[in-house]
């Protein structure tokens, strides 16, 4: 399976009850609560085209590259992707962060694993995307940010 397209999302909450209903809460503020996702590596497929998020069937199950930090009270959590065709578009790559960060932090973080993964793999990459959330999570809850690359087959 190659996909031919996919969309980026993202979703931030928080929860009194656990991290898992953080979770719960975070998939549906991205739109993708109805999908059941496999986690997959960074490589965007030649051709592959990005499109507008969509809403997917109730159940269905989606290859996805996820960021996803958990948090509990009075921190600041982020996650987040970068994406980037190689100049000449034959591929792309993806890259991503998380952690107790801020948004300047995360971004600076992705920028240096993206550019390290096009050096690695001896590719000049063109502009870079990105996809980030940041949550300060209120006293007495968990939170969660998550940053979803989301392949459409």
């Amino acid at each position: 399976m190659i996909p031919r397209e996919f969309f980026v999302t993202s979703g931030k909450a928080f929860s009194p009850v656990s991290k898992l209903n953080a979770f719960d809460l975070a998939l549906k503020d991205a739109g993708i609560a109805q999908c059941n996702l496999v986690k997959v590596s960074s490589i965007l497929p030649p051709n592959c085209k990005e499109v507008k998020p969509r809403a997917l069937p109730v159940g269905s199950i989606i290859h996805a590259v996820v960021s996803r930090m958990d948090g509990e009270e009075s921190t600041t959590i982020s996650a987040g992707l970068a994406w980037s065709y190689e100049k000449n578009g034959s591929y792309g790559l993806v890259a991503e962060a998380y952690g107790y960060m801020d948004e300047k932090t995360i971004r600076d973080t992705l920028h240096k694993r993206i550019e390290n993964m096009a050096k690695a793999r001896n590719i000049t990459i063109g502009d870079i995307k990105y996809k980030i959330e940041t949550l300060r999570v209120p006293l007495g809850n968990y939170g969660c940010t998550i940053a979803v690359l989301v392949y459409l087959p």
